[in-house]
């Protein structure tokens, strides 16, 4: 049984027009930890409902800036059967999740095995990772701003049940999103959870039992979010280049 990796992005950009390029850094950490000079990165646009934008932007950050050979997965407008969609993930060295509706892509995964497939691929020795929407979907919640793409325009953030392969909450873009915070506080203090508040381009980092933070921009923040003695607290996890025993996050 291979081990298992993720790369958790709380958000930030890999070169979509307009924009300017933040998370390589991460990202070239994504590609040591396959240990391959020239991995096969698929990419999962599901959250995007398919963007074929996305891929061409994916394309030319893994492709042409960091050496991959990469690969797409649509669901929305193809036929793809169970046995297709594992030989595209197990043959892959990254699977790269996109942001975009977190509650609309874990429904589609549902519906089509994908979630019991990545789980299967979290057995592999794959490097599971994305931003925002992609590093929700690897945990067991994820605070998430599902509603805005709902036709009625709610704009409440709404808490989002991931894969479960980490017990915590994911709370993506902790830094640019002013409303994270006040409901991220309450989801922990409602539910009695622990999570982890992200910033752009800051990431939760695991291998198999340890875990560090990652960033690719000077002063990119991530915390720990828990509940002690009755009262929601944050507390600050560093940057490291060592990691630390994922069962210390995973206390209150």
């Amino acid at each position: 049984m291979g081990k298992m990796k993720i790369v958790a992005i709380g958000g930030g950009e890999i070169g979509r027009p307009g924009y300017s390029v933040e998370t390589t850094e991460i990202d070239k950490e994504s590609k040591r930890l396959t240990g391959k000079k020239s991995p096969k990165a698929l990419l999962i646009p599901t959250a995007s409902g398919d963007d074929k934008g996305y891929y061409e932007v994916f394309e030319e950050h893994f492709g042409e800036r960091l050496g991959c050979k990469t690969d797409v997965l649509f669901l929305f407008e193809n036929d793809l059967d169970e046995d297709n969609i594992k030989e595209k993930i197990f043959s892959s060295d990254i699977v790269y999740v996109g942001g975009g509706n977190t509650k609309k892509m874990m429904e589609e995964w549902r519906r089509r095995g994908l979630d019991r497939i990545l789980g299967e691929a979290a057995k592999k020795d794959i490097v599971l990772s994305g931003v925002s929407a992609g590093a929700i979907c690897w945990f067991k919640y994820g605070n998430s701003d599902s509603s805005k793409f709902e036709s009625s325009g709610n704009q409440e953030i709404v808490m989002i049940e991931g894969l479960g392969l980490i017990d915590l909450m994911i709370c993506p873009h902790y830094d640019v999103e002013e409303d994270r915070k006040a409901s991220l506080n309450n989801m922990v203090d409602e539910y009695d959870e622990v999570a982890v508040a992200l910033d752009n381009c800051s990431a939760l980092e695991i291998i198999d039992n340890k875990y560090r933070v990652i960033t690719s921009k000077e002063g990119a923040k991530a915390y720990k979010v828990s509940k002690r003695d009755g009262e929601v607290k944050g507390l600050r996890v560093d940057p490291s280049k060592k990691f630390k025993y994922l069962k210390s996050l995973l206390s209150k």
